[in-house]
């Protein structure tokens, strides 16, 4: 049997922990509180499972664990990230253990801010590659702050709320001082005019930083490929790779046109 909470579908009974923690997310962003009981029910496993699935949560920022069960604590100026982090999060995953596989130890690589980018950061700690960090967003810092073998760099600057990164002249100013190998950008498009975000001060340091990136990596869920948003940030001839969880026939156009090498994240 099947069970849909807003337009996400899940399977009751599920064993997997990426589709419990993805219903259970969803559901805290859509009604702003879920209960242990309702989910051991929903799911049939044990009250151990379900609340190590919401520790795992409570770890990604996702809610706040309650006797018993969760609740959204985000303010209402981080609404809109928390829900972004919610909406499509076995893609997601899926995308983000998809770009681990395009590192090797040693690497210098940049993490940008976004939903996804921070699923990245997440798979990077469980990775065990000896890697730099460097990123503008804290919670991609403090997602790999204590993985064994990365050491994580933060440019300063003024935090935007919103997006949750650190953005300005500092920022700008501490960018130059560093070789990128790879760099994830986050986007909210990407279409044959280019990769676009909502926000003008966003875009100019995720150009800055694809200026000085020797690979450009853009992982996107389907829901973004053909979308444009407010600014662009550079055309698609700068981009090396897309990662995505579903190849369109659009999609493949746009990076065969482009020379962009395409890899397909296998969401289970």
């Amino acid at each position: 049997m099947e069970d849909v909470i807003g337009d996400k579908t899940v399977e009751k009974d599920s064993s997997f922990p990426d589709e419990r923690q993805a219903y259970i997310a969803h559901t805290v962003a859509i009604q702003g509180k879920v209960r242990v009981s309702q989910l051991t029910e929903r799911f049939g496993v044990s009250e151990p499972t379900v609340r190590k699935d919401l520790a795992a949560l409570e770890e990604k920022g996702l809610l706040k664990r309650t006797h018993g069960g969760a609740v959204s604590v985000r303010p209402p100026a981080e609404q809109e990230v928390a829900s972004r982090q919610a909406r499509n999060l076995e893609a997601k995953v899926a995308i983000a253990r998809a770009c681990v596989r395009l590192l090797s130890s040693g690497e210098a690589v940049f993490l940008d801010n976004g939903s996804t980018v921070l699923q990245i950061a997440h798979a990077l700690a469980d990775s065990g590659l000896r890697l730099t960090v460097l990123t503008g967003a804290p919670a991609v810092a403090e997602a790999v702050a204590d993985a064994p073998g990365i050491t994580h760099l933060l440019l300063g600057g003024q935090l935007r709320k919103l997006s949750g990164c650190l953005l300005g002249p500092l920022a700008s100013e501490n960018l130059k001082l560093f070789r990128i190998g790879a760099a994830f950008i986050g986007v909210s498009g990407v279409s044959e005019g280019g990769i676009t975000v909502a926000d003008l001060s966003e875009s100019s340091l995720k150009a800055a930083v694809i200026a000085q990136a020797q690979r450009v990596i853009v992982p996107i869920d389907h829901s973004k490929v053909g979308l444009s948003d407010f600014v662009k940030v550079c055309d698609l001839d700068e981009i090396d790779t897309i990662v995505s969880d579903r190849s369109t026939e659009y999609l493949e156009t746009l990076c065969r046109s482009h020379g962009i090498e395409l890899v397909n994240a296998e969401v289970p």
